[in-house]
């Protein structure tokens, strides 16, 4: 299994984006360093962090997928997307940045079940209040009270 995490550079610096989505941004990309960093514990063959610029939109660095919208009657490809394939082959496409976080945050709770060392990213209040709403972690089992 692979995957691969495709950001707007420019974004991502806070060119093109708002603070906000910056801070989100990097969010996705530290969790994907840190998955990179275990990537054996998830069983995972590869993990891609491809950071996009204005002269290479959405070009893959090692999964063949890009996502695209249309706006203005015209397609647009997708600068921020997380692709993930499976053994089987088939792929899987997020082009939400909530959805993105949420996966990237998912594989790290997978990863901290699985060794002993810390292995929390330090997530932005933008980034925390996604994955918390995602209810990923430890609370994801617990019972409401009576």
């Amino acid at each position: 299994m692979r995957i691969e995490l495709r950001v707007c550079q420019h974004c991502l610096d806070g060119d093109h984006a708002s603070a906000q989505k910056s801070e989100l941004l990097q969010d996705m990309v530290d969790c994907a360093e840190k998955i990179q960093e275990y990537k054996e514990v998830l069983d995972l063959d590869a993990v891609h962090i491809r950071r996009v610029r204005d002269d290479e939109p959405g070009k893959p660095e090692a999964l063949p997928v890009v996502a695209a919208t249309i706006q203005n009657n015209q397609i647009v490809l997708n600068d921020t997307q997380l692709v993930a394939e499976g053994q089987d082959g088939n792929m899987l496409l997020y082009a939400n940045p909530d959805d993105i976080l949420t996966v990237l945050a998912g594989n790290i709770d997978e990863i901290s079940k699985a060794v002993t060392e810390d292995v929390t990213v330090d997530l932005s209040d933008r980034g925390a209040q996604i994955v918390s709403q995602a209810d990923l972690g430890a609370n994801r089992d617990r019972q409401p009270d009576p």
